[in-house]
């Protein structure tokens, strides 16, 4: 599959494998609080993203609630990280998943063809109406039901692992 390196690239693929997505436009939006302010009224759970390294390097995507808190030490546990968590480099953000920071979306695990970027999920998804995220670009905002968000996953060829954050894990 080619890498999605744009928008419209990745709206089309979502709609040639039938993942129904609803796509609003509005300015460039670079924080929680701009988003709020721009994106007008999108109902569902909107995300924030965080793209995390560990001290082996390897990667982790973890998609949550836009006004979740979060706490990486907690997280590096639950995630069973080697080691503390940091956020990923620009570089290693364009080379993993193709995309530059402030268009980190769940949607660009699509160009992890790789399989080098874990996914994990805030358990706060999976119970959302709706799952709201930038396509690629920070221009945008992508609503999918969880319907559309499974099939996008599959398409994907990725499993949704879901967590609670805050929460201590169980050693296993």
């Amino acid at each position: 599959m080619p890498l999605m390196k744009d928008s419209d690239a990745l709206l089309s693929y979502l709609k040639e494998n039938n993942v129904d997505a609803y796509t609003f436009d509005h300015p460039a939006v670079h924080t929680v609080d701009e988003s709020k302010a721009l994106r007008g009224d999108i109902p569902g759970l909107h995300t924030k993203n965080l793209f995390l390294r560990d001290g082996k390097k390897n990667y982790f995507l973890f998609v949550t609630d836009e006004d979740a808190t979060i706490n990486l030490k907690q997280l590096a546990k639950n995630i069973r990280a080697k080691g503390g968590l940091s956020f990923g480099s620009p570089a290693a953000l364009l080379e993993t998943l193709g995309i530059s920071p402030g268009a980190v979306s769940v949607l660009a695990i699509v160009n992890d063809t790789q399989s080098r970027v874990k996914l994990v999920l805030d358990r706060k998804l999976a119970n959302a109406s709706a799952i709201n995220c930038h396509p690629l670009s920070n221009e945008r905002t992508t609503s999918l039901s969880q319907e559309a968000f499974a099939r996008f996953l599959a398409t994907a060829g990725r499993e949704a692992v879901y967590i609670d954050p805050d929460k201590e894990s169980v050693p296993r």
